[in-house]
């Protein structure tokens, strides 16, 4: 292959570098101006889009406030009260999925 030049040395080879990085027009700084802030104006797009729309909203958690003088009783009456919504909320859920299921016909 006698169109490749013979081999030379790293530091010729630098200094080719070198030399050729020294003589630059004015097309070739824009140029590089213009690589280098295009590049930065996308990865900054990226950094900025994955923050959009990422984080979860805020919740609000509603607490009931008991007295303190609340006996037993009244506290497995709440307790009975809960699991009985619960327990109509999760029959109303199963009703909806059976109704889907004839919709859809499995």
């Amino acid at each position: 292959m006698s169109w490749f030049p013979s081999p030379s040395s790293p530091r010729v080879a630098f200094a080719d570098l070198r030399a050729f990085m020294r003589q630059r027009s004015r097309e070739q700084v824009i140029g590089l101006i213009m690589a280098f802030l295009v590049t930065i104006i996308i990865v900054i797009e990226f950094l900025v889009d994955s923050k959009i729309n990422t984080a979860p909203p805020p919740r609000i958690v509603y607490v009931e406030s008991y007295p303190a003088t609340r006996t037993d009783a009244q506290i497995i009456a709440d307790q009975n009260k809960d699991k009985a919504a619960r327990d109509a909320a999760e029959l109303e859920k199963q009703k909806q999925f059976q109704k889907l299921e004839k919709q859809l016909g499995f």
